[in-house]
């Protein structure tokens, strides 16, 4: 019997605890990748909005004159 659970356990493998650094990295890829298309979004909503202050307050006074 115990015979058996050995070879049991054999057959199982080796069983690794926790993520690997590859694992990781693909979660640090995957982040990076959301962070990106989030701020890309967030960037055109913004200035979309400031554009149309600026439509509404006047065109000319959005854009001071350089000195």
């Amino acid at each position: 019997m115990t015979n058996l659970v050995a070879r049991v356990r054999r057959l199982g493998g080796r069983r690794d605890e926790g993520a690997s650094a590859v694992e990781y990295g693909l979660l640090v890829a995957l982040i990076a990748v959301i962070i990106a298309v989030a701020v890309a979004a967030l960037g055109n909503a913004v200035n979309t909005q400031i554009d149309n202050a600026c439509d509404k307050i006047s065109s000319s006074d959005c854009n001071p004159p350089k000195s």
